[in-house]
């Protein structure tokens, strides 16, 4: 009979024991201290739970950290069947990646729930967070990584084949789509660049100038020389066939042969992911490429709002499933830093005041218990 391997035991017994989603259980430094530790109160609350939130998760609790994940379930790559490009992970359903994610974090007392978050503000050193359902939660940090929405060109049509033969990145779809006829949809300044990027999988490549600007000289050069065809004109829809795209239909009616169409949305929040970053007091900027709106932050994700960080695509909107993680990793680390540095100072603090309010407080509880109220 064979056995499960299990952990070394001086990992399982260092390892605190709040696997559950509300546990009640915490570890402060050395000391195991189940009374202070509120059900509703975390080092760390995660707003967003795709690949930068749940990587964050786990460097924390790995960290020891009480940390809740809350996610609306509204992955930004839910529309694609596969992901590309994360090594060991590479063609694997993105829905595989957030359930294995889960199940990681879970091992490491990670709660993880579904739900909006609608607002977050200040309250008492701590920010409220409060979801759809009404229910708040307590956090010393705050990390954002909602990722933002992808905003389509209006063509009719399109929105219907997002994410299977209308696409955006190379890096991400372009292997899947190499030699075959693909068109660019231009809709601002980048439709150059991005007809450029494609060039490299097929040589079948055409430019649609649909609403972006008309190339340069030096555009033009470009374009010709790397034999990519330039059409003038309006997109007004899609040809498709057996469930597959086969061609943009023109306003002059004549039908461009494809087999996948690349264009470049706009990332923007969404209606209430834009209230909530209100509520902390985070403002989107506008990228200067055109491609949407981010939350600019400094090295590790930190924002200009004390105690918030930022991770994934809501910082970094050319960043991929790997990138994404990369930075949620990344802004985990500052995180647990930050908070061993708060909790390093109380220690010091406590340590020289030894006779304050809480610890003779603390000391009554030990000496007199129930008693103490009737010295």
């Amino acid at each position: 009979m064979t056995r499960e391997p299990r952990e070394p035991r001086e990992i399982r017994e260092s390892r605190p024991d709040h696997s559950g989603l509300y546990d009640g259980d915490r570890y402060e430094g050395d000391r195991y201290d189940s009374e202070r530790y509120d059900s509703e109160r975390y080092d760390v609350v995660i707003v967003g739970g795709g690949p930068a939130g749940l990587s964050a998760a786990l460097m924390l609790g790995r960290a020891r950290r009480s940390v809740l994940v809350l996610d609306a379930g509204e992955p930004r790559n839910t529309p694609a069947a596969h992901l590309h490009g994360f090594l060991s992970r590479d063609g694997a359903p993105p829905g595989d990646l957030l359930a294995a994610g889960r199940r990681e974090v879970a091992g490491y007392g990670v709660g993880v729930r579904t739900g909006r978050a609608r607002t977050a503000v200040r309250d008492g050193g701590l920010f409220a967070v409060t979801d759809d359902a009404g229910r708040t939660v307590r956090a010393r940090r705050l990390l954002v990584t909602t990722g933002f929405t992808d905003e389509l060109p209006d063509v009719p049509g399109l929105a219907r084949r997002w994410g299977r033969d209308v696409l955006h990145c190379p890096y991400c779809h372009g292997w899947e789509v190499r030699d075959a006829p693909i068109g660019v949809l231009s809709t601002g300044p980048m439709g150059v660049h991005q007809a450029l990027l494609f060039r490299q999988w097929t040589d079948r490549l055409t430019l649609l100038l649909h609403t972006g600007p008309r190339p340069t000289e030096e555009e033009s050069e470009q374009l010709a020389a790397r034999g990519i065809a330039v059409v003038s004109g309006e997109v007004t829809g899609l040809e498709i066939t057996d469930d597959r795209l086969t061609g943009a239909r023109l306003g002059t009616g004549e039908v461009l042969p494809l087999q996948a169409l690349a264009v470049a949305p706009r990332a923007v929040p969404g209606a209430a992911t834009a209230a909530f970053l209100d509520s902390l007091g985070l403002a989107p900027t506008e990228h200067p490429s055109g491609m949407g709106s981010y939350l600019a932050a400094g090295p590790a994700g930190l924002t200009d709002v004390p105690g918030v960080w930022v991770a994934g695509n809501a910082a970094d909107l050319t960043a991929n499933v790997l990138a994404s993680a990369a930075s949620g990793s990344a802004a985990a680390g500052a995180i647990n830093a930050d908070l061993v540095a708060e909790d390093t100072r109380r220690a010091v603090r406590a340590r020289k005041d030894p006779f304050s309010a809480a610890s003779e407080a603390r000391v009554c509880e030990l000496v007199a218990g129930d008693r103490r109220h009737g010295l």
